[in-house]
């Protein structure tokens, strides 16, 4: 069953001359739809006009909210605010650059109503540059780490989902946020449908190839622990060769009389004591991890449906 009542999330930054057209369009649907709605726009910061046509537009109708930050915070902190100020059960969330078709908001809840929680909406085909599309091949990559889930590449901004997973991170604290791992906290009931993606027809993106970067390694940093991994199984690989380098160099002075060179003996001895270092970072950065992902308090278990006796 399509739900009945829908909270739409739209974090609006320098979109100006989109915002008009956007939220025609949003109603337009919801109206024909014929649920109950309230759409939200978050403000996150933005230096042109678009604050002044947000408080024309929620004065021309109710259900329409708006939050202003206070300066640019970002795109998932905004989302963030957003959903915590939601009031219905099922939150859609879409960009404000009209890349996402308000059109295919239909879609996504029908494919909910079949039992997931998360339901991504993704481009069958991205109109973005190049650079861009690398870049989001390598967010997603460390999404997938993040997340453990198997179709991170399907993750898009474009998204519905159940509104009571934000219960399972209403404590969190951290500075840096991504949407997609934090609904991956009370869930692993993901899926994701084709849908269409339109060009930009007005502005740029705000999401440059650098802020993709540094949006990516600071999931892997924020809420993995494949780094400090990689160090590990670097610093044991390490480790062995420097140990099968030098039982050779000594193997050869004992059984066969050769001289032990000075440069593989050296070199093993590098070798040996760099991966034990690189080892040990791993495993100290393991028990810091564990106190860094205890600080963000993510939940120990999240309790999606509640059923009394009676």
């Amino acid at each position: 069953m399509v739900s009945t009542n829908i909270s739409v999330i739209v974090p609006v930054f320098n979109s100006a001359n989109n915002l008009k057209e956007l939220n025609e369009r949003i109603l337009n649907v919801l109206n024909n739809l014929q649920v109950i709605y309230e759409i939200i726009y978050v403000d996150d910061g933005s230096q042109d006009n678009s604050h002044s046509i947000l408080k024309e537009l929620r004065l021309s109708n109710q259900k329409i909210k708006l939050i202003p930050l206070s300066k640019n915070y970002g795109q998932h902190n905004a989302i963030l605010c957003g959903i915590r100020s939601a009031n219905y059960n099922t939150v859609i969330t879409l960009d404000d650059d009209l890349q996402n078709p308000p059109e295919e908001i239909p879609k996504l809840l029908k494919k909910l109503s079949d039992g997931f929680d998360v339901v991504y909406g993704y481009p069958e085909k991205e109109k973005h540059s190049l650079y861009r599309n690398l870049a989001s091949i390598f967010t997603k990559m460390a999404l997938k780490t993040a997340m453990g889930i198997d179709n991170a590449k399907y993750v898009s901004s474009f998204r519905a989902f159940n509104t009571i997973l934000r219960n399972s991170f209403n404590q969190y604290k951290g500075s840096f946020i991504s949407i997609d791992v934090l609904l991956s906290w009370g869930t692993n009931s993901f899926t994701a449908i084709p849908v269409g993606h339109n060009e930009r027809k007005i502005g740029k993106s705000n999401y440059t190839f650098r802020k993709l970067v540094q949006h990516a390694l600071n999931m892997l940093t924020g809420f993995s622990i494949l780094p400090l991994q990689i160090a590990s199984i670097i610093g044991f690989i390490l480790s062995l060769f420097g140990l099968g380098v030098l039982i050779f160099v000594v193997g050869r002075f004992v059984f066969q009389g050769s001289p032990v060179p000075g440069f593989p003996f050296l070199a093993s001895i590098i070798a040996i004591f760099s991966g034990a270092q690189l080892l040990a970072i791993g495993i100290i950065g393991e028990y810091l991890a564990r106190q860094h992902f205890r600080m963000l308090n993510k939940p120990q278990y999240f309790i999606k449906d509640e059923y009394s006796d009676n």
